[in-house]
């Protein structure tokens, strides 16, 4: 992976060993440096009152602070790092804003849904596979797609209200599912409402939007897709563009697609970390 001469060379949202990703952290660190970045964010899944198979134990925070530290110290100079979190909401307990998350020394924080409660009150992953996904959705919620998307929607809102984070990660990614479920079903007008709600949410609380590449080599989409970055320019959205990089080699995958297909729909600028400050950068 050669460095790019391209400016916009950032990155926050990468998931490591600590949680689901393939690599040691200074693997992903390293692929950053390669490719030029100025600067690069680790990012893992926060724990959860309860075992999943992608999510950090929580007696592992302090060893990855720790490895996070040690990065900072070992690459001074060669890029900027931050330490930062993937915090789900799952409930007025837990989510961003508790103090738990409060209190960690850390440099930015990603708000994020995936799990949502069912009728029955189970806790179950949206972020699933399509099969996954259907099965859910036939077992736990009658068939009704409604009341699924419904449910991820109503969570994203709380999250936003509840706050305790600089920008939400991948919002909309129920989209992918739910168009496998039923296609077309992004293009219906009570979607369409669930997500300009969303959207109108999070300008009111002055929060980031991220535009997540981790889908564009395998699937050709953002999460949100390209066909509402439009709704992004019209809000005045500030966008922060990542790879949701599980992989070190895919530390820049879909970035550039990313910056050229926000620059077309009119939007001129994303947010990086600049000394530790949000400061927009204009897309070069």
């Amino acid at each position: 992976m050669g460095k790019e001469v391209t400016g916009n060379r950032t990155n926050f949202h990468s998931h490591s060993l600590f949680c689901d990703g393939k690599a040691p952290l200074e693997e992903f660190v390293k692929s950053a440096v390669e490719a030029g970045f100025t600067a690069y964010g680790v990012s893992s899944h926060a724990p959860l009152p309860f075992k999943t198979s992608w999510n950090m134990e929580q007696s592992e925070v302090p060893a990855y602070l720790r490895e996070a530290d040690r990065l900072k110290e070992a690459y001074r100079g060669r890029i900027a790092l931050y330490t930062g979190l993937e915090i789900d909401y799952l409930n007025e307990a837990w989510n961003p804003a508790s103090d738990y998350f409060r209190q960690l020394p850390l440099d930015y924080r990603i708000g994020s849904v995936h799990l949502v409660y069912t009728p029955e009150g189970e806790v179950v992953d949206t972020d699933t596979g399509a099969e996954n996904f259907r099965k859910l959705t036939d077992s736990h919620f009658g068939g009704s797609l409604e009341a699924v998307v419904g449910a991820y929607f109503d969570a994203s809102l709380r999250l936003v209200e509840r706050g305790g984070f600089d920008f939400i990660g991948h919002p909309n990614k129920i989209a992918f599912n739910a168009e496998t479920y039923r296609p077309g079903v992004t293009r219906e007008l009570w979607y369409k409402a669930h997500v300009g709600r969303l959207f109108e949410a999070l300008k009111e609380n002055r929060i980031m939007v991220e535009v997540n590449t981790k889908s564009y080599l395998t699937r050709g989409c953002f999460f949100p897709d390209e066909s509402l970055f439009g709704c992004l320019k019209e809000l005045e959205l500030p966008v922060v563009v990542n790879s949701d990089a599980h992989r070190s080699e895919l530390v820049n995958a879909g970035r550039q697609e990313a910056l050229q297909a926000l620059k077309k729909n009119g939007i001129r600028s994303v947010m990086e970390l600049e000394a530790g400050r949000w400061v927009a950068k204009e897309i070069s």
